[in-house]
């Protein structure tokens, strides 16, 4: 029991520490500054942004969504057993049959993208500056200026938005919280060192990937840096409630209600990922196919480690 204490903290310090010195690196050092690079650092620093959607992708849909889909059947099927046994009656096994097959999971996820969208909408509506961004933008490409016009109203670039900014760093916080709680469940050394050992292999990607979208949204470097700190502090945090918890058992809904938030983040940060993301790394068309590879290699890196995830 204390070889298995031992592992468990030394894993709390190691996702501790990767998260830190991941997302930290594109926020301290300023060759990642993209609007500051010109030639062939600025196209360099293009492809990373690519790199970085493509792992965003295949967090959101191969580990995030996969285990909120999980997740969320196995709790169903906890409550639909246990509300079978509390009241046994043959007229009742064919709705809990049509209970099951219903997707519970995907509605959910759903429901975290919806109110997202409403959120931003809500913002848009009742302040049109509250998402940032500017009625005119100007992108360098290849040594030539082209303006897009986006509007001619006041709508906000999605690529300067804080309010997707900050979903996006939530999101990744409850994601975290309940990767840390997987890992301090183990109930052997095993189990432990290769689960974290898993998160650790995608974790470090994701959190660059934050790291050079703080740093592309034009976030202060003291802003940037306080968020990193508190991301990071999230998988530690759910490993110590994992710790704390006895027998790592689901009692009281505990269990369900974890599976609905984490559905919930999976869900918004699909938005963040297909609505902020991806389009802002997509817009510029020099190399469409350079670009496609680099999402795809992002995308194919986590679909590997999502093997032993």
């Amino acid at each position: 029991m204390e070889q298995l204490l031992g592992v468990k903290l030394g894993c709390l310090f190691a996702l501790l520490a990767l998260t830190l010195g991941c997302g930290l690196i594109p926020i301290c050092f300023k060759w990642f500054q993209i609007d500051a690079a010109g030639g062939h650092r600025r196209r360099v620093l293009r492809l990373l942004g690519c790199i970085s959607a493509g792992v965003f992708l295949g967090a959101g849909f191969m580990h995030m969504t996969a285990e909120a889909l999980e997740e969320i059947e196995s709790q169903i099927q906890k409550f639909i057993v246990q509300n079978r046994s509390a009241s046994e009656g043959n007229s009742s096994g064919d709705a809990n049959s049509a209970q099951t097959e219903y997707p519970y999971g995907e509605l959910i996820i759903s429901l975290g993208f919806f109110f997202v969208f409403f959120l931003e909408s809500l913002a848009l509506q009742c302040c049109p500056g509250a998402a940032g961004g500017s009625t005119v933008q100007e992108e360098e490409w290849g040594g030539a200026h082209i303006f897009e016009l986006h509007s001619h109203g006041h709508i906000p670039s999605p690529s300067k938005s804080p309010l997707r900014a900050l979903v996006l760093l939530l999101s990744l916080s409850f994601h975290s919280v309940f990767e840390g709680l997987a890992v301090g469940l183990q109930p052997t050394v095993a189990a432990t060192v290769q689960l974290c050992l898993a998160v650790l292999a995608h974790k470090g990607l994701v959190v660059f990937g934050v790291g050079m979208r703080l740093v592309q949204l034009g976030t202060r470097s003291r802003w940037a840096v306080f968020s990193i700190l508190l991301l990071a502090l999230m998988s530690p945090l759910g490993l110590a409630i994992g710790l704390a918890v006895t027998g790592g058992d689901s009692e009281g809904g505990w269990g369900l209600a974890q599976a609905v938030l984490e559905g919930v983040a999976a869900g918004t940060f699909l938005y963040v990922t297909f609505l902020e993301i991806l389009p802002r790394e997509l817009a510029s068309p020099e190399a469409p196919l350079t670009k496609w590879s680099c999402v795809a290699a992002g995308f194919a890196f986590m679909a590997f480690i999502a093997l032993w995830a």
